[in-house]
């Protein structure tokens, strides 16, 4: 393995060369922010070849500043990730179509069962390697803070709660004039780990308002879909009265406000890196051996915790690992988890995961055969 200094110099080409590798390497349709790469990194650069990931979208943006600044570095591996959202992805690790799969929901009990036949004598594990939060945007003429709770959030999906100034809305904006405008919801189409994460929210803080069970596939009554974050974030921009949920990069990078939720806190929490850093900083590893699946408090009420997160797992075979893509495999796991490939996500809305968790992910990427 060898060590890589990126330049400036080579970095800001990258960041020109952005929109040719996107379309080279079919990341679909979420569009990488424009941002400014770190001026330098060091890489430990391994192995040679495609290197193939796909699904969650909500990561997408990460993906795209991580793999230009890893290719500058190694520009013997190519990584190539397609969205789709994470159900796909998760399908296409267990054909074993690609090296990793990007999740926003670990794998379930049959999933890493499943997952024995593209990793033999081994199976999937989850590494958090994304953190970040689910944005409830907005698109409501004359209001530029709004405030929502789990039991509102959750009648606004389920078709129960139809114009924004419904008294249950009201009642959490005092001082607010909202509009008698129409609602339109907006949710995804396509099994999404966003999606899970979101429900899982709402199946914990809504006090029963939310009847289904968290999961990738929308269940709500009502509403219109869309395909991936990109997709939501489009048709909320678009569509007066609207709300829609995405990873908050996709609602910064389309100008939409996001709504702060109402916990029990004093004050409610804004939908901001810092405030969802807090929340993740009482998060447990609930996964075993390898496995550093997290276990988030969407209940939380701590003071400027915001409670609706999300971390995009990268799943990988423990043992198994084709040999031909193993050593990239691993150099461009530990840039991203690195302090470095952190950072640079942190420009654009996501959060850096806490050292403690970082750390149990460097310490296991080493040991993926």
């Amino acid at each position: 393995m060898t060590r890589r200094t990126v330049s400036a110099v080579r970095l800001l080409a990258g960041t020109a060369a952005l929109a040719t590798l996107l379309s080279a390497t079919g990341c679909g349709s979420d569009p990488a922010p424009t941002i400014a790469l770190p001026s330098g990194a060091s890489i430990a650069c391994a192995g040679s070849g495609q290197l193939l990931g796909a699904g969650s979208t909500a990561q997408a943006n990460a993906v795209d500043i991580w793999k230009t600044t890893f290719s500058a570095a190694c520009p013997n591996v190519i990584v190539t990730y397609g969205g789709g959202g994470s159900g796909a992805g998760v399908q296409q690790f267990i054909q074993g179509k690609v090296a990793f799969a990007g999740s926003d929901a670990p794998l379930k009990p049959e999933e890493i069962t499943a997952t024995a036949q593209a990793c033999p004598g081994g199976h999937g594990v989850d590494l958090p390697m994304a953190a970040g939060l689910i944005s409830l945007a907005y698109n409501l003429d004359g209001v530029d803070h709004l405030v929502l709770d789990a039991p509102t959030i959750s009648k606004i999906f389920n078709g129960q709660i139809t114009d924004w100034n419904d008294p249950a809305i009201t009642a959490l904006n005092p001082g607010t004039t909202l509009p008698a405008t129409g609602i339109q919801s907006f949710h995804r189409s396509d099994d999404s780990g966003t999606t899970a994460n979101l429900t899982a929210y709402l199946a914990a803080a809504s006090a029963g308002a939310w009847p289904y069970p968290p999961s990738k596939t929308w269940a709500g009554r009502g509403g219109q879909s869309a395909n991936g974050s990109a997709g939501v974030a489009a048709q909320v921009k678009q569509v007066k009265g609207s709300i829609g949920y995405m990873e908050l990069s996709f609602a910064q990078s389309n100008g939409l406000r996001s709504a702060a939720i109402a916990t029990g806190a004093p004050q409610p929490a804004d939908a901001t890196a810092a405030n969802a850093a807090t929340t993740f900083a009482g998060s447990t590893v609930a996964g075993t051996g390898s496995d550093l699946a997290l276990k988030l408090d969407y209940t939380t009420e701590r003071p400027g915790a915001y409670p609706i997160v999300l971390v995009t797992y990268e799943i990988v075979c423990d043992k198994g690992n084709r040999a031909s893509t193993l050593d990239a495999l691993k150099a461009f796991l530990t840039y991203t988890i690195s302090a470095p490939g952190q950072q640079a996500i942190g420009t654009v809305g996501y959060v850096p995961l806490p050292q403690e968790v970082a750390s149990k992910v460097q310490a296991v990427i080493p040991t993926l055969s």
